[in-house]
C-alpha cells in the first residue's frame, strides 16, 4: 500500500484537512513535514519565526507515524500533523530560551502539559518560535533570536508575546501551534496575522511548564492555527485538569451550566469604540459588518455599551507587573546588562505599594462581577481584538482613528478578559485598505467556548485566509 499525493499546497492545507489526508493515505506524514520544512527553508530568512528547527527528529517521528497508518494502528487526531511551539513552554531535550540571554542554552527535562498533549495526540513537533523577553512585550524582539516580521508587510510586527507562532502559521511555516496570553499575547498576534487563537476560560488549558509560573494567575496557554475548527480541535486536545496547575479544575467536558435558554436565539451584544476607543474605522466596520452577519443568521443582535469596564489594562499591568518585577528584579541581578529594553524596563519598574496592589485586585474582581452581570442579558460579546492593524516595528506612540496613543493601547481590548478570565475568541475576519488583516473577538461567559466556537467558524473567511497569502 502507498501514499498518494494530490496537487495541493500542502503547507497551506489545515491540520484537520491534513490528519484526514494522513489517516486516508492520500499524503504520508514525512510528504507533510518535508512540505513544512521547505517552506520554513524558504520564507523563515525574512519573518524570523522560527528560533529552533527539530528537523531531523521531525522527519524520524514522521516516518513512524507513516509506519503506523500502514500498519493499521490507532491514530490520534493529529496523527502524522506537525506542529509548533512557544519558545515558552518547555520541550523535553530542546531548546527553550524563553528570548532571554539569561536562559541561553536553556533544555529543559520535560514537556509542558500543552506539548506532551498534542504529543499524544499524534502531532509531531517541529519548532519552536519566537518571543519578547519574557514573553511581556506587544511586539516579538528579544537579544537570543532577533524580530520576527509580519508576513504581510516586513516592516509590521507580528504582535507579541506569541509573534514568532502567528507568523509562523500566517506564513504557512505550522499549520497549528501553542502560543500563551496574559494580556493579548494570542489573540493579538492573530489578528495581525490574519490567523485564529483561542484564550480558553482561565485554568481550562493546564498553564505547566509554561515561564514564569510567577504570574500562573493571569495567563493562558491556548491553540492558534489558521482556521477555526483547527483552533476547536487544538483546543479539543489541550483541555482538562493535568493534575498540578491548581488552577486547571474544570473537567474536560465542564460547560456553562446554562440550559435554560436551550433552542433560543443567540443574544450577541457588540461594542467598538464605545468601549474600546479610538479604533481603527476600518476595524470598527468590521465589527459592525459581523453583528449585520450575525444578525442575518438569526442572532439577537444588540449595539451595548460597557460602562463599567473602567481601564482594565491599568488593572492588569499592576497586578501582573506587581507580581513578576520582583521576580524578574532577583533572577537578574548582576546581568541587568544582558537583558533587552523590555526586561531593563521590568527591573527598573517601581514595586507597586500594597495598598495599590490590593485596590487593583478589588477593580478585577468588581470587573468578574460586572461581566457576570452583562452575561445573564447576552450570550456573547462582539469587539475589536486590537484597535489597530499590525504595527511599524518600534512604534511607541501611534495615531488611531485621529488621536495619539501609546504602544500599550494595542492591549485595550484584550486586557478586560485576562484580568476576569472569560473566554475570547480572535477570529480572522477581514482585510484593511493596506492589505493587513483584521480580526474580530467573541468573548462568551466562563466555560462556554462552544458557542464563540460556533460563531467563530460562520464568521470567519473562508478556510481562514480565504484565497489571500501573505506576499512572501
Amino acid at each position: 500500500m502507498s501514499f498518494s499525493n494530490s496537487d495541493i499546497q500542502i503547507f497551506y492545507r489545515d491540520a484537520t484537512e491534513l490528519a484526514r489526508l494522513i489517516r486516508t493515505k492520500e499524503l504520508s506524514p514525512v510528504e507533510v513535514v518535508k512540505a513544512h520544512l521547505d517552506r520554513i527553508e524558504a520564507v523563515n530568512p525574512k519573518v524570523n519565526a522560527v528560533v529552533t528547527l527539530m528537523r531531523d527528529d521531525a522527519i524520524k517521528a514522521a516516518k513512524t507515524a507513516e509506519a503506523a497508518v500502514l500498519n493499521g494502528a490507532v491514530l490520534g487526531p493529529l496523527h502524522g500533523v506537525p506542529f509548533s511551539i512557544k519558545d515558552a513552554l518547555d520541550t523535553e531535550g530542546v531548546l527553550t530560551q524563553r528570548g532571554s540571554k539569561l536562559f541561553a542554552g536553556n533544555i529543559p527535562a520535560k514537556d509542558a502539559t500543552a506539548v506532551a498533549r498534542f504529543k499524544a495526540a499524534g502531532g509531531i513537533p517541529l519548532m519552536k518560535t519566537n518571543l519578547p523577553e519574557f514573553s511581556a512585550w506587544t511586539e516579538t524582539d528579544n537579544l537570543v533570536t532577533g524580530r520576527s516580521n509580519n508576513p504581510w508587510n516586513l516592516d509590521r510586527t507580528p504582535g507579541g508575546s506569541s509573534g514568532g507562532e502567528s507568523a509562523a502559521i500566517a506564513a504557512g511555516m505550522s499549520p497549528i501551534g501553542i502560543g500563551s496570553d496574559v494580556a493579548i499575547s494570542v489573540r493579538g498576534p492573530a489578528a495581525f496575522t490574519g490567523i485564529a487563537a483561542l484564550k480558553a476560560t482561565h485554568g481550562r488549558i493546564p498553564y505547566t511548564g509554561h515561564y514564569p509560573a510567577v504570574i500562573s494567575k493571569w495567563w493562558h496557554v491556548g491553540p492558534m492555527a489558521r482556521t477555526i475548527r483547527d483552533v476547536s480541535l487544538g483546543y479539543s486536545i489541550l483541555k482538562g485538569p493535568d493534575g498540578v496547575d491548581g488552577y486547571a479544575v474544570h473537567t474536560r467536558n465542564a460547560d456553562s451550566g446554562d440550559v435554560s435558554r436551550a433552542g433560543q436565539p443567540i443574544r450577541v451584544g457588540w461594542v467598538s469604540d464605545a468601549a474600546f476607543g479610538p479604533v481603527d474605522p476600518e476595524i470598527t466596520a468590521a465589527v459592525k459588518a459581523a453583528a449585520t452577519q450575525l444578525a442575518k443568521l438569526g442572532c439577537d443582535v444588540k449595539e451595548v455599551t460597557l460602562p463599567f469596564l473602567g481601564d482594565p489594562l491599568a488593572t492588569l499591568m499592576t497586578t501582573v507587573y506587581g507580581e513578576i518585577v520582583p521576580y524578574i528584579k532577583e533572577l537578574a541581578a548582576g546581568r541587568e546588562s544582558e537583558l533587552h529594553d523590555i526586561g531593563k524596563g521590568i527591573v527598573s519598574f517601581p514595586d507597586p505599594s500594597f495598598r495599590d496592589y490590593l485596590a487593583a485586585e478589588g477593580r478585577a474582581e468588581a470587573l468578574r462581577s460586572a461581566f457576570a452581570g452583562f452575561f445573564q442579558k447576552y450570550d456573547v460579546l462582539l469587539c475589536p481584538v486590537n484597535p489597530m492593524t499590525a504595527t511599524p516595528h518600534g512604534a511607541e506612540e501611534l495615531v488611531v482613528n485621529g488621536e495619539t496613543v501609546s504602544w500599550m493601547h494595542v492591549m485595550r481590548a484584550t486586557s478586560p478578559f485576562n484580568v476576569t478570565g472569560l473566554p475570547a475568541l480572535s477570529v480572522p475576519y477581514g482585510f484593511s485598505s493596506e492589505s493587513l488583516p483584521i480580526g474580530i473577538q467573541l468573548v462568551a461567559k466562563w466555560l462556554d467556548e462552544a458557542t464563540i466556537l460556533r460563531l467563530g467558524a460562520l464568521l470567519e473567511r473562508t478556510g481562514g485566509l480565504g484565497d489571500r497569502r501573505p506576499p512572501l
